[in-house]
């Protein structure tokens, strides 16, 4: 099979893998297997494009053009291939993860769950490979309407409230400033396909280019820059499978590989330069105040909401600073924060299940009974820390450096305050689960041991991940340096 047709063959089979579910659904164990299968044959699909894109070429293939010159198309480059990566092979991970947390939750309505989590992750790929700003609009739009029912899962009054802040913040953006965006962008480039250096005119008035870069940045609510982040939070309702989806496989990924994908293919650092100084302030903004709400927070899925926005601003502030450098730093840190995110909402998940624990204050000692699920977490912790031998030690190396060679030592200051930050929410759960004896309030449970071992598994896997990363960086290093090279004309 050729480049082009591979490409249209991965965009299809999570939608016969969903099929395939739903005819399926009256014996769970085939609709599982189907699920891991079609997880594992995505994944291989989208390996078979890595090493062509790695030796240079960009596979691509158009479907059709509803409007002249707005073709719906896809073209397979770096980032996209990096994107691609993260979000099928961690399809597999969480799907082996969704079976024992689904099964020993006794949650309704698991063929739609896996339906609907099928369908994400094609949308998400379609965004990977979008070849324009046309394709990815539309793949962006069918990500947030697919994820709808998975946020509502619980079908709770509070999953409904969480659901509604979720879609009127995403579709509200998108329709608001994005498509607006898209639209001038094609009048004034005359096409809006993504280009090496960007498409727009070196003519444009500063005030314009601005203007454009504000419409985009914010138009992209699913990378959560402040202050269009409530609906990450507001999430939190979802079951713990989902949370993993929205804040390391697909939904939030979407958003910041969108950011990082303007900036390169769209605007070209010659354009911005001179011009990004309000994103890279909102996003030191973002990063600082989300870590302090962290640090505040009990509840452990919203410290890890919470989290999860400081951290995506990190990849916009890389992406802002525009330097070669900050942005192999931000597309590290998409897969770095992507290992070692789903690793900590698994852990969350974990401790619900086994212990039905939601509180950092409940965790005393619950190290000493889920060992592995614990010792995943503190590794995914010290990953996104920042702390060696693990990938997010390198994908702020990276940010740090980038900020320096371009000579923005307040940047690098943030980066460094928010490093402590990250370490004063995230070591406090680390040092109650270990060295804390145990709660002796009876309403505790105690004696309930690890999660069901394909959660235990799925854990293990992810927190393997962001070792591996960080001894084998070569190949999202060789993408990421791909993706710098494409920002300057």
């Amino acid at each position: 099979m050729n480049n082009d047709k591979l490409i249209l063959a991965i965009l299809l089979l999570p939608v016969f893998g969903a099929l395939g579910i739903l005819l399926a659904r009256r014996w769970p164990n085939l609709r599982e297997t189907v699920t891991v299968l079609t997880a594992v044959s995505l994944f291989a699909g989208v390996l078979q494009l890595l090493d062509p894109v790695l030796a240079g070429l960009r596979p691509a293939v158009a479907l059709l053009e509803p409007l002249p010159g707005l073709p719906i198309a896809f073209r397979v480059e770096p980032l996209g291939m990096i994107f691609a990566l993260i979000a099928s092979g961690l399809w597999i991970v969480n799907s082996i993860y969704s079976i024992g947390y689904m099964r020993k939750n006794k949650e309704n309505h698991q063929t739609r769950f896996y339906v609907c989590f099928a369908l994400s992750i094609d949308a998400a790929l379609g965004i990977a490979f979008s070849a324009n700003l046309l394709t990815l609009f539309l793949f962006y739009e069918v990500l947030t309407l697919i994820t709808y029912p998975l946020v509502t899962h619980s079908g709770t009054e509070q999953a409904k409230k969480g659901g509604r802040v979720y879609l009127a913040i995403l579709m509200g953006t998108s329709m608001l400033f994005l498509l607006p965006a898209i639209v001038y962008t094609w009048h004034i480039a005359g096409t809006t396909d993504f280009r090496a250096g960007g498409i727009l005119p070196g003519d444009l008035a500063p005030a314009t280019v601005v203007a454009l870069l504000a419409l985009f940045m914010f138009g992209i609510g699913k990378a959560a820059l402040m202050p269009f982040h409530r609906w990450l939070p507001a999430a939190m309702v979802a079951p713990t499978p989902v949370s993993a989806l929205l804040h390391a496989v697909a939904v939030v990924k979407a958003g910041v590989f969108s950011v990082v994908k303007v900036v390169v293919y769209v605007f070209g650092f010659d354009i911005l330069s001179g011009h990004t100084d309000w994103l890279i302030g909102i996003s030191c903004f973002t990063i600082i105040t989300a870590s302090v709400v962290a640090l505040n927070a009990d509840n452990l899925k919203r410290r890890l909401a919470y989290s999860t926005v400081s951290q995506l601003s990190y990849i916009i502030l890389g992406a802002a600073v525009l330097t070669p450098l900050s942005l192999v730093g931000a597309a590290l840190h998409i897969a770095a924060h992507a290992f070692g995110k789903i690793t900590l909402f698994f852990a969350a998940g974990s401790i619900y299940t086994a212990a039905h624990k939601t509180d950092v204050s409940q965790l005393d000692g619950i190290g000493r009974e889920m060992p592995w699920t614990m010792g995943a977490f503190a590794i995914g912790a010290l990953s996104l820390i920042g702390i060696p031998p693990f990938v997010g030690f390198l994908s702020k190396w990276y940010l740090i450096s980038g900020a320096l060679a371009g000579e923005r030592y307040v940047v690098a200051a943030v980066i460094l305050v928010s490093t402590l930050l990250n370490a004063a929410y995230f070591l406090p759960i680390i040092h109650r689960a270990f060295f804390r004896p145990a709660h002796d309030d009876p309403h505790h449970r105690s004696g309930h041991g690890e999660a069901p071992l394909p959660m235990v598994i799925a854990i293990v896997l992810s927190a393997s991940g962001t070792f591996i990363a960080f001894l084998f960086p070569d190949i999202f290093l060789r993408l990421a340096r791909g993706i710098a090279l494409g920002g300057t004309s």
